[in-house]
């Protein structure tokens, strides 16, 4: 039920809406996985609590890119900068791809959260920020939070349902005991500065099967890189990242890195032990193990497991299919690391066909 408490908590105030003891639906993280399902699960009446443990709502290790055949549209409103054209570098040439319309758009992931958590809240989902949940146990969840005065307190919360939207790094993925061994890794920085042209890098020298982008924002530009930590560890991979934005004539002194892990060890969505217990996005493993694309899959297995506690036996054919191209990517992903001395050839053979036009660029979309 809708109620005035059903309100975005503003961090610096250290508010929240009152916690029952009771409800529907649980998730833990308020990422776009878990507002998507937390909105869902909402509309259809159900009594959902969100704990986010960070103050902010939206803040990731992310470029901020949505592809034209995912849910570009949903988001129109919010996005910052659109691109009808993109440009693939390799070591030995340059591919420049063009489209009558926008390929893929940039966006601000507080932003998105933002907009998210107020379609949750309209809805008639609680939002609850620095929500540190400590443990979890068949049937409840004990959270921690402040209340005005700074002071900590404990809740033990019962749910019917429990839903691990918490990254890559899942507190309720171990709680199923489900281990995390295909992952990557990336690494970003938001520059003041602005430039006109999205690009991708690949350079397996420096990348192994990953890649470097440059992503530009309204007034600011995401530099980054993804790699797969199975190819490259986490420091050469840094001090790779480095090299190239020497090369690249990017100024990085006084700028902040951020890194983070990326699961895409997907092992399914709904589990049962003792109760309902579901994952979605990051912590379901679904981000990419290709590009490390995430926001599609957090959005449409967020709205697909929302359904599916509301009605067990609903099917989408759109979660299906992000399902098959998570394989695909997947079976790419395989394929880099038993033939790695291939990825030069590879990522040439591959900016070649683009520029040919011999390859849809949205071949490797999560969303395409």
């Amino acid at each position: 039920m809708k109620n005035e408490n059903n309100i975005i908590p503003k961090a610096e105030t250290g508010t929240n809406p009152i916690i029952f003891q009771n409800y529907d639906v649980v998730i833990i993280g308020a990422g776009p996985a878990g507002l998507a399902c937390a909105r869902v699960c909402a509309e259809a009446g159900a009594t959902v609590a969100v704990f986010e443990r960070r103050k902010q709502i939206g803040e990731k290790v992310c470029a901020g890119g949505i592809t034209m055949h995912g849910i570009l549209d949903r988001f129109k409103d919010i996005v910052q900068r659109t691109f009808p054209a993109q440009t693939i570098v390799t070591r030995h040439q340059r591919a420049e791809i063009h489209a009558k319309e926008a390929i893929i758009a940039t966006l601000n992931r507080v932003e998105l959260g933002e907009r998210m958590a107020l379609e949750a809240c309209r809805a008639g989902a609680n939002i609850f920020v620095g929500a540190q949940v400590q443990e979890i146990n068949a049937g409840s969840v004990t959270v921690c939070v402040k209340n005005k005065l700074g002071e900590e307190k404990e809740r033990q919360v019962h749910y019917t349902c429990l839903v691990g939207a918490d990254g890559s790094n899942s507190r309720v993925r171990r709680f199923l005991g489900l281990p995390v061994e295909l992952k990557g890794f990336g690494i970003n920085c938001q520059l003041p500065i602005t430039r006109e042209k999205m690009e991708w890098h690949l350079n397996p020298s420096l990348f192994a099967s990953g890649y470097a982008w440059i992503f530009p924002h309204r007034e600011t530009t995401s530099i980054g890189v993804y790699g797969d930590s199975e190819m490259i560890s986490a420091r050469e991979l840094c001090k790779n990242f480095q090299t190239w934005t020497q090369a690249e004539g990017f100024d990085l002194e006084g700028q902040q890195l951020r890194a983070e892990n990326i699961n895409f060890d997907y092992r399914g969505v709904e589990f049962k032990k003792d109760s309902r217990i579901y994952l979605v996005g990051d912590a379901a493993g679904l981000a990419s193990g290709l590009t490390g694309e995430g926001i599609y899959s957090a959005v449409i297995s967020g709205e697909y497991v929302g359904n599916r506690i509301i009605n067990p036996s609903w099917e989408n054919e759109i979660f299906t299919r992000l399902e098959a191209r998570h394989a695909r990517h997947l079976k790419a992903v395989r394929y880099a690391r038993t033939y790695p001395k291939r990825l030069s050839l590879l990522s040439e053979g591959t900016c070649l066909l683009l520029r040919l036009g011999l390859l849809p660029i949205n071949k490797a979309e999560m969303g395409g």
